[in-house]
C-alpha cells in the first residue's frame, strides 16, 4: 500500500473523520463504521485534504483536465481545495465548479457556484463516498446541460465497497458503467481494515478482533460482488 493512503487512513481517524462502533445509515444499514467529512474543519485539515486528493487524482486520472467539480453540498469545499492543492503540488491551473440545490433567480444567477462550464471542458468530479450513486444522478445531467463537457472521471475518498442499487457491483462500479468514465477512491474500505487491524492510532486500537468479525458480518451481507 502507497504511503499515501497510510497517511489518509490515519488522517480520517485523526480528524474524527471515521468512526468504529455501530450506526444507523441513511440506507437504513446498521454499519460498524461510519464516514463524515464533515469532520473536517480546520484549516490544517482541509489543506491535508486536498493535498490527498490531489495525489490521488493524478495518480488514477492524470492532470488533463480543466474543472473539479464538486456536488453540494459537502462537494463544494472538497472542489476547492482541490484546485488548490492541484496548484501546490502540479503548478497547474485548474477551475473549481459545483451546483447549488436551488437555481438562484438573482444576483450571480444560475444553478453553479465558482467557474461557468464551456464547451469542450474537461471535468474532474470529486465527493467524500459514494454510497448509493444519487448525487451523480442529480448532478451528472446539471453538468452536461450547462455545456458540451466531458467527465473524466470520479475520485471519492472512501470506497465502502458495499453493493450499490443493483445489488451486486458497489456504487462506483455502478456509475462507471451507467455514465462511461472512471471512478476511484483514495481508499478502499478493504485497504483500511488491512491498515488498521490491530493497530494503534493515538493510543487506541480501532479495529480489534471483535470489530473486524463485525466488519466480516457486515461484508458477508451487503458486500460488493
Amino acid at each position: 500500500m502507497e504511503a499515501y493512503k497510510k497517511e489518509f487512513i490515519e488522517f480520517m481517524v485523526e480528524s474524527d473523520v471515521l468512526k468504529f462502533g455501530e450506526f444507523t445509515l441513511k440506507s437504513g444499514r446498521r454499519s460498524p463504521f461510519f464516514m463524515n467529512a464533515g469532520a473536517y474543519v480546520t484549516g490544517d485539515q482541509l489543506h491535508r485534504l486536498g493535498l490527498y486528493y490531489a495525489r490521488a487524482i493524478k495518480e488514477n486520472f492524470g492532470l488533463d483536465f480543466d474543472i473539479v467539480f464538486g456536488p453540494a453540498y459537502k462537494g463544494i469545499p472538497l472542489s476547492v481545495v482541490t484546485a488548490m492543492a492541484i496548484h501546490e503540488l502540479y503548478g497547474k491551473e485548474v477551475r473549481y465548479c459545483s451546483n447549488r440545490k436551488e437555481v438562484k433567480d438573482h444576483g450571480d444567477t444560475g444553478i453553479l457556484l465558482g467557474s461557468p462550464l464551456h464547451d469542450g471542458d474537461r471535468v474532474l468530479m470529486v465527493e467524500d463516498v459514494t454510497t448509493s450513486g444519487k448525487s451523480i444522478e442529480e448532478t451528472y445531467p446539471i453538468i452536461t446541460g450547462q455545456a458540451d463537457v466531458e467527465v473524466v472521471g470520479l475520485m471519492v475518498s472512501l470506497n465502502r465497497q458495499e453493493v450499490g442499487k443493483g445489488g451486486e457491483k458497489c456504487a462506483l462500479d455502478e456509475v462507471s458503467e451507467r455514465y462511461g468514465f472512471p471512478t476511484a477512491a483514495i481508499v478502499t474500505m478493504d485497504e483500511v481494515t488491512e491498515y488498521l487491524y490491530n493497530k494503534e492510532v493515538q493510543g487506541a486500537v480501532r479495529i480489534d478482533d471483535a470489530l473486524k468479525a463485525a466488519l466480516d458480518d457486515y461484508y458477508a451481507q451487503y458486500g460488493a460482488k
